[in-house]
């Protein structure tokens, strides 16, 4: 896909993103936009960051890592987000290069990003992946489990950690009301946690992809991760 491609799918998907949000009766810019560059070359993300767009997400973090670290030894400028299921021996590399890890599932991983942080000095901001479908097999099944996981964030346990929303992956149905379902249990529980741990800065929803995006913004994402209506079909 030529740049320019690249150029025009991007104001496209922006301005639908624009003309939903405000459909929906919300703020204009009260969505932001993850392009999910996976499986595409570096130089689509050049032509990515041509085009204005500076927040993208990766599943695989060794190729996240030699792509991005290529841009970033070019002098570019860009946020990087992981967006993917994480192994712990991963984790490493992804605090490295990235400044969000989307899919934290569990404590285990919780303790693995606090220690690689710790020893870098960096804060990263994480989002928990809660499970709404099964076409995802990771994320959080129960509350039980992810309230434990946010008291110890209460308790000031991890320190080079944020806590900043949460992430949820629709199942694929060509049912509206199961996919809308899906998104609105996720925003509905990140109001209990609000209320429940008002002191957490938990106030971001990475809900909606490309086939789905504008039910999650009627339903309260503030971000959506799209890749295929951007870049194209997989290289």
């Amino acid at each position: 896909m030529t740049e320019e491609q690249i150029r025009s799918n991007f104001n496209s998907v922006k301005e639908q993103i624009e003309e939903t949000v405000l459909k929906a009766g919300r703020s204009p810019g009260s969505v932001k936009l993850c392009a999910v560059s996976k499986f595409h070359p570096v130089e689509d993300v050049y032509a990515a960051l041509n085009s204005g767009q500076a927040l993208f997400g990766e599943n695989r973090v060794q190729e996240a890592y030699s792509k991005f670290t290529e841009l970033r030894n070019s002098g570019k400028s860009f946020e990087l987000h992981i967006i993917g299921s994480l192994q712990l021996n991963k984790v490493k590399k992804s605090v490295e290069i990235a400044s969000c890890i989307q899919s934290v599932d569990r404590d285990e991983l919780l303790v693995e990003i606090e220690k690689h942080c710790a020893k870098i000095n960096k804060t990263i901001d994480v989002f928990f992946e809660i499970h709404t479908g099964e076409d995802s097999k990771s994320g959080y099944t129960d509350k039980t489990s992810l309230f434990a996981s946010l008291e110890k964030f209460e308790k000031g346990i991890y320190t080079h950690i944020k806590p900043i929303g949460l992430m949820t992956m629709a199942p694929f149905s060509k049912d509206e009301n199961i996919v809308r379902n899906s998104f609105r249990t996720t925003r509905l529980l990140k109001e209990e946690i609000n209320a429940k741990f008002p002191d957490l800065p938990i106030s971001e929803l990475s809900m909606g992809m490309s086939g789905d995006y504008k039910i999650a913004i009627q339903e309260g994402s503030t971000m959506v991760r799209i890749g295929t209506a951007l870049f194209g079909e997989r290289c």
